[in-house]
């Protein structure tokens, strides 16, 4: 696992500007994030990119775009418990 890569997905998942976000993001990065696949990293950093009040809405149920509507936002409903 590259190091620099992880700190950098954990950093930007525990700063959102957006504090529910956050407390759902950041957790679930510390946990989650240095078990993951590149390819899992890569699908997480693509989540990170969008609003934060998008990935909130798509984390508590809404429908979220299908490329997003992936194994990893799974993980983060279900670490949400929604």
């Amino acid at each position: 696992m590259d190091q620099t890569r992880l700190g950098r997905v954990r950093f930007r998942a525990w700063r959102r500007g957006f504090r529910e976000a956050d407390l759902i993001l950041g957790p679930f990065a510390d946990r989650h994030a240095p078990a993951m696949s590149a390819d899992e990293l890569d699908r997480f950093e693509a989540l990170l990119e969008q609003p934060d009040h998008d990935i909130y809405a798509w984390i508590l149920g809404e429908a979220a775009p299908a490329e997003f509507d992936n194994d990893i936002l799974a993980r983060l409903r279900a670490a949400a418990g929604t």
